[in-house]
């Protein structure tokens, strides 16, 4: 049921976000908004904002960390950075932290989850360290299985993983609240700040409409106490007429511009490394879609999903940013109209390559909901557009319509 990022596969690297991602330091701000323990950190762009802001900092260990929109930060590498510096820099020495500082904004880092291109770093946070003796996992996650929120628990950070299905209606109880405490091993007078801690975390998750709030780790000092350390949550782009000051967070300089471009127009566009640009309608559909030419010796170099409600000018657009990708050597549109009126797919395609001046073949499979006067408005405008009766005959005259 769950599933690590890092797992993903390379080809899935640059999909489209469907929720909305919050860098480290925005997750830690809405934490302390909410009452659950994080150590002391400040942002900053430049290593003087960094130093004005941290003058509240006692002598304690800093822990710098670049924010970007991707995991393992802490074995990334920076393009021509310094060796010895990568997306998380821990010291002891103040002038050390400051050079990190330096090595990392304007650089390019490369993480497991990042393009071989890397991402900008444009602010970093600095985090007062915390002596930390015993790291846990926790994460509350929305759950299809049991048609609630989740509290996903591993007193070792991912192993022996313990879940306690909450319900919606009643929130989670004291009593649940101290379970999971006892599940991730906190003893004495811990257990305790644990439990407050834990439920104040659900509190977060139903309070900010989250998909998921993850902690990892959430961990016990040496000193007697228990602190979120990082954090990462995802929130459903349904929520955003509620949550205005959350989703204020977002920003697009980490996104595909093409990805932005579709968004919109209402249209999910999702950017991979082959050379066949992809129109569908519905998500079932494009992996097929993918599938298939992956079958017949193709790559995808995109797909973008029109949706159910999809107009002759939102079809346009569709066409003219799946084209936009240089890489793009030929455009297969495969459409099943139940809810989408092929119609209005062919009246948008043709308007498309008309405006657009489409140098590559295009491949449409069209099917469904007037799908004779689609067609036949396709052979009245003239243009040379290669049709197929199924979507395994689009897949091989798409991939056999490459250049060689």
């Amino acid at each position: 049921m769950f599933r690590a990022a890092g797992n993903l596969s390379k080809s899935m690297m640059k999909t489209q976000r469907r929720f909305l991602n919050l860098q480290e330091f925005q997750s830690k701000e809405i934490l302390e908004k909410h009452g659950c323990s994080v150590q002391k950190f400040v942002v900053a762009s430049n290593r003087k904002e960094a130093e004005e802001k941290w003058m509240s900092f006692g002598d304690h260990e800093y822990v710098v960390k670049a924010q970007i929109l991707a995991g393992g930060r802490g074995k990334g590498k920076f393009i021509n950075g310094t060796k010895g510096i990568g997306g998380v820099y821990i010291t002891k020495e103040k002038t050390a932290a400051l050079e990190a500082i330096d090595e990392m904004i304007g650089k390019r880092l490369v993480t497991k989850q990042t393009t071989e291109e890397g991402v900008r770093v444009d602010k970093v946070m600095i985090a007062e360290g915390v002596d930390i003796k015993r790291e846990t996992y926790l994460a509350v996650l929305m759950d299809r299985e049991s048609n609630g929120p989740v509290v996903v628990a591993s007193p070792d950070g991912g192993m022996d993983i313990e879940a306690t299905p909450i319900d919606i209606q009643m929130g989670m109880t004291d009593g649940q609240a101290l379970k999971i405490a006892k599940d991730l091993q906190f003893e004495g007078n811990l257990l305790g700040a644990a439990a407050t801690e834990i439920k104040r975390l659900y509190d977060l998750f139903i309070a900010v409409d989250a998909t998921q709030v993850e902690i990892n780790p959430l961990v016990e000092t040496a000193d007697g106490r228990v602190f979120c350390v990082d954090a990462k949550m995802n929130f459903d782009d349904s929520a955003s007429y509620r949550q205005k000051e959350i989703f204020a967070y977002e920003t697009f300089e980490e996104h595909d511009p093409r990805e932005v471009d579709a968004h919109q127009f209402n249209l999910n566009y999702i950017g991979m490394d082959g050379n066949i640009a992809c129109l569908v309608n519905g998500a079932g559909l494009a992996m097929a879609t993918m599938d298939l030419i992956k079958l017949h010796g193709g790559e995808p170099a995109n797909f973008l999903d029109v949706g159910g409600a999809v107009t002759e000018d939102a079809v346009f657009n569709a066409v003219r940013i799946i084209t936009s990708d240089p890489r793009v050597k030929c455009v297969l549109i495969n459409i099943f109209g139940g809810i989408v009126n092929c119609a209005t797919i062919a009246n948008g395609v043709v308007n498309a390559v008309n405006k657009i001046g489409l140098k590559v073949p295009m491949v449409v499979r069209l099917e469904g909901t007037n799908v004779d006067a689609a067609k036949l408005i396709m052979k009245k405008s003239g243009l040379t557009i290669l049709t197929a009766n199924n979507l395994d005959e689009a897949a091989a005259k798409a991939v056999s319509s490459l250049p060689k």
